[in-house]
Formats: structure tokens, sequence, C-alpha cells
């Protein structure tokens, strides 16, 4: 990120950008940055834009062999093509020879380092990972946008508002924009605030089910899992959240037997310090023996609604019900 900021100060710009990475909003941003720099916002005859697979390598090549109309530069904005995810030998091997006038900015979901593309990106220009960020980036960049409206917050509002939002930056924006809206003429953001406007990510909604379950609160775990049908969201996916939560239960428990402290526990499961205090307060109501168990019950229970002996809505139900039971 550093490196195409130098580059955008400098103006000094490579002839190929490769943004990729799990982190959608940052791509954007920094494709956004890059456009901003190199193109003046009229000229539309030096500027051209591609989406989705099926792309013909040949047109963009002879496209990029034009010339640009008198400006600088010609650039080609290029957006999950799926060129550094499958083979194209023909424009790896352009990659070698672009002309000085050229910027192509690639901005892809899927990627394989290990490709020819992704190589002679690398080689040609400059290729930036936007990886998911960690839960200290991720606070102090909602703090300044906090600060910047004149707002506070206390550490334990936001792990809640963390909590519900998740780790993605452009979920985190919009959630944070309804608070500002909420709070307008407040400088605090409380906790009944979050609980007023901001929506539970589905990975949430299915921590606050598990909660539930180890609660033995039945009639909330199914009610949880009823929204979520609601919501359009896959049992199976369902079912393989659970699962991964209870994984980490396992992990949790058994880490703190052998002695570990949270921080360790932490970054081992790559989840934010204050997720495994709430681990630990589950665990505590489990044997290991018996969270071993349900990542057995959950693993089998997969195989039967995938070799149809059981349906997938019926097999998270009766998991959900075994494990809230209060027995």
């Amino acid at each position: 990120m550093k490196s195409i900021q130098e580059d955008i100060k400098n103006q000094q710009f490579k002839p190929v950008y490769l943004l990729f990475g799990e982190e959608a909003y940052l791509r954007q941003q920094y494709k956004q940055k890059l456009l901003d720099a190199l193109m003046p916002e009229e000229d539309t005859m030096n500027y051209s834009r591609y989406e989705g697979k099926g792309i013909e390598p040949r047109e963009i090549i002879d496209l990029a062999e034009t010339m640009p109309f008198f400006a600088d530069r010609r650039v080609i904005l290029l957006e999950d093509t799926g060129f550094f995810k499958n083979k194209c030998e023909e424009l790896a091997e352009y990659f070698k020879q672009l002309p000085d006038y050229l910027c192509m900015i690639f901005v892809e979901s899927e990627v394989d380092k290990r490709g020819k593309m992704y190589k002679a990106a690398k080689a040609a220009g400059r290729v930036t990972e936007f990886a998911v960020q960690n839960i200290q980036t991720l606070t102090r960049w909602v703090l300044q946008m906090l600060g910047r409206e004149g707002k506070r917050i206390t550490q334990r509002d936001m792990e809640l508002f963390l909590t519900k939002t998740g780790t993605d930056m452009g979920n985190i924006r919009m959630e944070l924009e309804k608070l500002l809206v909420y709070t307008m003429g407040r400088d605090i953001v409380s906790s009944a605030d979050i609980e007023a406007v901001c929506t539970t990510q589905t990975s949430n909604k299915i921590f606050d089910m598990v909660r539930a379950v180890t609660e033995r609160n039945q009639k909330k775990a199914l009610d949880l899992y009823n929204d979520l049908l609601t919501l359009k969201e896959p049992p199976m996916r369902i079912l393989f959240l659970l699962a991964k939560q209870f994984n980490q239960l396992m992990i949790t428990k058994e880490m703190s037997e052998k002695g570990y402290g949270q921080p360790e526990i932490a970054s081992q499961l790559g989840v934010p310090p204050f997720v495994v205090r709430n681990y630990f307060q589950i665990v505590k109501r489990y044997r290991l023996s018996q969270l071993r168990q349900a990542v057995e019950d959950f693993t089998e229970a997969e195989e039967l609604v995938k070799t149809g002996r059981l349906g997938d809505v019926l097999s998270v139900e009766l998991l959900i019900v075994k494990y809230s039971s209060g027995e």
C-alpha cells in the first residue's frame, strides 16, 4: 500500500498494477486512488474498463498498443478477469514489452501466486495484496473516523461494535455511517446506540446461536436459526459455521488446559483477543470430551446431508436441539 502511495506522490507510475486479496474495500479504495491520480476526470478517450471473465487477451493487447490521443497515458482497468487464476500466456508474454505510455490496473479476487501471470505482473510492475486487517488496525481506523466527527467510544463498546460488524471494512464503514447519523448531536457512542442501529453479520449471528446453545437456551437458539433461514442463509453454510465455532471452542479448551493464555490462543485461532475472552466463558460449561464429540457430530451430520440420508434444514435443527437440551 505504501508503494502505491509513493508512486502517486511522486507521479511515477508502473505499467502494471495488480490489486488483490481478501479485503475488497481496500482493493476498491486503492483502485480509485490510482485512477484519480492517473486520469483527468474528463478524459474518457484514453481510459477503458473491462470486467468479468471471457475477455479476449488479444483485444486488450490491441487496445494497449493504441497510442493515447492527445495525452501522456492510456489507462486500462480490468476487474475480476480470471486471468490470474487461469492461464493467460499471451498477456503474460506481453507484460515483457509494455509501451511506456501504458498503465494497466488489474483488480482481482482470485489470484494464483504460482502462475505465470502473477510472476509476469510482479516483474513488470507492482503487486499489492490486501489482506483482512487485524483488530488493532481496524480499531485505529474506526477511532480516526469517529475522531474526525468529534465522537468518542469506550474500549468495551468498540469491541461490541466490531463483534457485530465483523472484520469486513466495507461493512464497518457502512455500519459506522449509520451510527454517526443516529448519534448526531452527541459526542459519545454507547452500547445502546450500537444495539439500536448496527446489523449483526451472519457469522456473528452464528456465534449468538452457539452462545444460546451453550447457555441451554433452546428457544433462543432455534429462533436465531429460523432468523438465519429467513435471511436465505443456506443450512449447509450454517452447519459449516457452527462446526467451525465448536472446533474453535475445542481448541480453546485444549490450549487453556495446557496452560496457554488468551493471547496465544487468539494467535493460534486467528481471532481478536476479546473473542477468546468470550470463548473462555463458554468452554467453562463443557468438558473437553463433550466438545470433541460435538465436532464429530457436526462432521457426521455434514456427511449424512451430502449423501442424502438427512435433510439439511433438519440436520442443523437436530444438532441445536441436542446441544441445547440442558442435559
